[in-house]
């Protein structure tokens, strides 16, 4: 570090209370954004969960649905189209839908219902009690063991309930990649069980999962199923597609953005008072730096110095407090969605860089224009 950052370093620190005014503000604000746009994307990660839970590298939907939650059956010869497209290695029916759980003490609790194809289980989640085979049993059922588990009253195997009208029983306990995002707990059977316990529509297929043989055959799939007038999308391209749904078509990514706009208003401001103040209590030490040959450039330099300095301590405390909060928040409340990324931790810190730039010009325009004369008459 030259003189000149010694000297910056210590004009900050030594006023201690402008110091950490300066601090707070920035601190404040990158925690709030990062919390924003964390729980932002903790509940599109969540929206995603079937498709991640799942993992099939193409689904085939109806060309209207935007979520895995408003899945428009298919008739089944889409099934069997795909099946004869070359390229395809496998494809396998879903039936993904909601049903109504009746447990022992009279409740009904909303389930999300994942059937799975009889021949495959192509999709089956993780074992954690049980066997994947006794699936088959009668009236068998999986319970995924997440956040919404207690809301069927923490089953174990052999717990029976009803369904619809039709007796259930679980033969295992599953877990997932993620939870969803709507807070209903799910159950996994067979794709036949499932229209056979849940009223369906004319058709009964939710997806169409296809394995392709190779990744180069995906463009001529999606090709020949859209000639049939539906979808094939990717896993990346339908998770993209529900991202935006959920970003653009509902109230949830306008809220977070206006939300995300105002904290880093109140961080803006507050650091840039902050910094015009410490400027104006520092002005006559910069004139007389100004006057014994201080440079113009060196004086922006230091308030540049003294600016980002600043702000990188305050990116810091922001983004621990928040990830801090997140963790301790998830220990107590399973149903919580944020999730602390790469992509948000590197957009909070463009924000800190602009709230540091937009301070530090606040600050340089006060010095340049500041006479040595000036002070020394005083």
């Amino acid at each position: 570090m030259t003189g000149i950052y010694r000297i910056a370093l210590k004009l900050l620190v030594n006023d201690k209370s402008k110091f950490t005014a300066l601090l707070v503000g920035i601190t404040f604000a990158v925690f709030l954004m990062v919390m924003m746009m964390s729980t932002f994307s903790g509940i599109i990660a969540r929206s995603c969960a079937p498709v991640y839970n799942i993992g099939a590298k193409v689904w085939v939907m109806d060309p209207a649905v935007n979520n895995t939650n408003s899945s428009i059956p298919i008739p089944d010869y889409v099934l069997s189209m795909a099946r004869s497209i070359p390229g395809v290695k496998y494809a396998v029916p879903l039936y993904y839908g909601g049903g109504q759980v009746k447990l022992k003490d009279g409740i009904y609790q909303a389930v999300t219902v994942v059937g799975l194809d009889d021949a495959t289980l192509f999709g089956r989640p993780e074992m954690l009690e049980g066997k994947i085979e006794d699936i088959f049993a009668e009236n068998a059922f999986l319970v995924v063991k997440d956040a919404e588990f207690a809301k069927l009253e923490n089953p174990k195997i052999g717990t029976e309930f009803e369904i619809n009208d039709n007796r259930g029983v679980v033969v295992g306990i599953a877990k997932v990649a993620s939870s969803g995002l709507f807070g209903v707990p799910t159950l996994y059977t067979t794709y036949n069980r499932a229209i056979t316990y849940i009223p369906t529509a004319r058709f009964t297929t939710s997806y169409v999962l296809i394995e392709p043989k190779s990744d180069t055959d995906v463009p001529r799939i999606q090709r020949d199923i859209a000639r049939l007038g539906y979808e094939a999308l990717t896993r990346d391209q339908f998770v993209k597609k529900i991202a935006s749904f959920y970003t653009y078509k509902t109230g949830i990514g306008m809220n977070i953005l206006m939300m995300t706009t105002i904290s880093f208003i109140v961080g803006l401001s507050i650091s840039g008072q902050t910094f015009y103040n410490f400027i104006i209590e520092n002005l006559e030490k910069f004139g007389a730096m100004k006057a014994i040959g201080a440079k113009g450039r060196e004086l922006i330099s230091m308030i540049l110095f003294q600016a980002f300095f600043t702000a990188i301590i305050g990116y810091g405390l922001g983004v621990g407090a928040a990830s801090s909060f997140i963790i301790f928040a998830k220990l107590r409340l399973p149903d919580y969605a944020s999730q602390l990324t790469f992509t948000t931790m590197g957009f909070a810190l463009v924000m800190v860089v602009i709230i540091a730039g937009v301070s530090s010009y606040i600050g340089v325009r006060k010095v340049l224009q500041i006479q040595p004369f000036d002070i020394f008459r005083g």
